[in-house]
């Protein structure tokens, strides 16, 4: 029985999962949270956190994770329904009915399901009988090996108009064929025959991995190249992406999510070790595909091609996502190489390529203010049509928080590029990118030049990392602090968002401890090169063998560096009001800002050099 999904949030919302969990453990309250013995797995220290604000619980020795529902399925070994009646009655809820259209939707749609997953077992078949030889052969030149071709249960569609239609008409109903997208009628309606015909099939899962409809490559030549089932009671394509399942369980033990175009390109991926790969279904991202992807994780990596089709997928993406864009949540960019897809980079440049490619993934803001700095900005008037093109798009943001945050990004990046918003407008002050730049699809998704080898912004976010990672007892004193500051580097970004969860839910763990565990959950990279000598170099307040004092001391000038450079906009805008309206009120607000600017530059100390 499916209940509606209001019902299943009220009842998470109504049962207290600390109550439940703690008929069965032990729980001690650390902050908001509570931790205690995991009761999935044998252990002494207690590794199972339970947050209740979020209503989830974690072990991080065992990886056990889930929600009240979950929790009461696995220590009471009942069904997902016996489970949601039992949570029901100690909540006062009524448990939903169906209705008699409703019961009868849904037994339809189960012997459908059982329709599609008959025709699957039909294509696995044909695939490895005398009539899939050229199949396999091709799937064996794209290198796949029959262990991959079983586990994503790739098949064969014979050219014969009617064999699936034969096969399962002794079981199925030919109008149920039809509904389920396996079979099609001919327009006179005098007949009807296989939907697919002499193609490879790719199996298409839901969110359990239940197979509800198939994708098609054409063997040899013919058009479309690839075709995908027809909308169905089960399947609606602009809801599901290729190999979410799969994408999933990898995602429970280390969030992330790769966006590519092709079922190819998803197969290579998960082979060659990124198994979170996914991808839509022949069609742009719908606003419902984005939602899945942050199910997997908050900042998917869109990875198209590099040609004017993958640019202007990546274009579509940007402006779907951007009215949807939510604290924490939001979308990267990534391109490759001219003339390489995913499969084809992996096959001949081997995973170290795809992994460069991947971690060179910008965030959308930059890739909208590129999107919007392809014209010409040299004059005042078209500085002025920048603006207002940057306000629009900010705007079209639900969210008041990002829509804030994003408009003080564009004012940086203005203030960055022209040295001030109204300065003079000559030579100096053009825009620091260039102006006659026409990449197709609207925007280059390829790298801008090289930077300096580590730009002053980026030095700046490691070194914080490094102090908060040697010395973790300041986060407790520093917390509100730290939320207001921004750092714009994504890798550093995402450790230090990791950090800041599990100090909330272990704030005892020392610094060793702290820095191993977020190695082994897919940081090492990140902590190995915050912690590298020329990092650390910078700042002895950072390093291991530094006092607390020196620590706090060094926090503060931190803060203070990253407060720079909103400081100073502000008083360049406060000086031109001050030129343009010299009145008491106005040098009242321009003067303590004058100040704390004089104070900044006489300030000294151990600082980072």
């Amino acid at each position: 029985m499916a209940f509606p999904p209001r019902f299943l949030d009220e009842l998470r919302a109504r049962v207290s999962l600390a109550e439940v969990v703690g008929r069965h453990v032990r729980l001690t309250k650390r902050g908001r949270d509570y931790v205690g013995l995991c009761p999935f797995h044998k252990e002494k220290t207690p590794s199972f956190n339970v947050v209740e604000q979020k209503g989830f619980y974690h072990c991080f020795g065992c990886g056990a994770h889930g929600d009240v529902i979950t929790f009461a399925m696995q220590t009471g070994h009942v069904s997902f329904l016996d489970a949601v009646q039992a949570l029901a009655r100690e909540a006062g809820l009524e448990v939903p009915k169906q209705s008699r259209e409703e019961r009868e939707t849904s037994e339809r749609q189960a012997t459908m399901q059982d329709a599609v997953e008959a025709a699957c077992a039909f294509f696995e078949e044909a695939l490895h009988g005398p009539r899939g030889r050229d199949a396999r052969l091709y799937l064996e030149r794209r290198g796949l090996d029959l262990a991959t071709i079983r586990r994503f249960r790739l098949g064969f569609a014979p050219e014969a108009s009617d064999m699936l239609k034969r096969a399962l008409g002794k079981i199925f109903p030919e109008e149920l064929l039809i509904d389920a997208g396996l079979v099609r009628r001919r327009e006179d309606r005098a007949e009807s025959y296989d939907y697919f015909r002499n193609r490879i099939i790719f199996p298409i899962g839901d969110r359990a991995g239940r197979i509800i409809a198939f994708g098609g490559r054409v063997l040899g030549e013919g058009q479309p190249k690839y075709l995908n089932s027809p909308d169905t009671p089960l399947f609606q394509k602009g809801r599901v992406l290729y190999g979410w399942a799969l994408a999933r369980a990898a995602a429970a033990k280390e969030p992330s999510a790769i966006v590519t175009e092709g079922y190819m390109d998803v197969i290579a991926l998960h082979r060659a070790g990124f198994a979170t790969a996914v991808a839509p279904l022949g069609t742009a991202l719908t606003e419902m595909q984005i939602e899945e992807l942050w199910r997997l994780a908050p900042e998917p990596v869109l990875c198209f091609d590099g040609d004017a089709a993958g640019q202007r997928a990546a274009g579509r993406a940007l402006e779907r996502a951007l009215p949807m864009l939510k604290p924490g949540h939001s979308l990267r960019f990534a391109v490759l190489p001219a003339g390489e897809d995913p499969d084809t980079l992996i096959l001949r440049q081997g995973p170290a390529a795809m992994r460069e490619v991947l971690e060179r993934a910008r965030p959308l803001a930059e890739i909208l203010w590129e999107v919007e700095t392809t014209h010409p900005v040299d004059t005042p008037e078209r500085r002025a049509a920048l603006d207002k093109r940057l306000d629009a798009r900010v705007r079209m943001i639900a969210d008041r928080t990002v829509q804030d945050h994003y408009r003080q990004y564009f004012r940086e990046r203005v203030f960055a590029a022209f040295g001030g918003r109204r300065g003079r407008v000559g030579p100096r002050h053009r825009a620091r990118f260039p102006l006659s730049r026409r990449p197709v699809g609207g925007f280059d998704l390829a790298e801008s030049p090289p930077p300096n080898p580590v730009p002053q912004s980026r030095r700046q976010q490691e070194v914080l990392m490094a102090l908060l990672l040697n010395h973790p007892f300041l986060l407790d004193e520093i917390m509100e602090d730290l939320a207001g500051l921004h750092l714009s580097a994504p890798d550093l970004d995402k450790l230090c968002n990791e950090l800041l969860r599990v100090h909330a839910l272990n704030p005892d763990l020392d610094a060793e401890t702290l820095k191993l565990h977020l190695s082994e959950n897919g940081f090492a990279r990140t902590v190995q090169g915050v912690l590298s000598p020329q990092v650390l170099t910078h700042a002895a307040f950072a390093r291991v063998d530094a006092d607390a004092e020196a620590v706090r001391m060094g926090w503060i000038h931190i803060r203070d560096q990253f407060q720079q450079p909103q400081l100073k906009m502000q008083i360049v805008e406060a000086e031109r009001d001050l030129a343009e309206d010299m009145t008491d009120e106005t040098w009242t607000r321009v003067q303590p800002l004058l100040e704390q600017k004089s104070e900044d530059d006489g300030a000294t100390g151990g600082g980072i050099r």
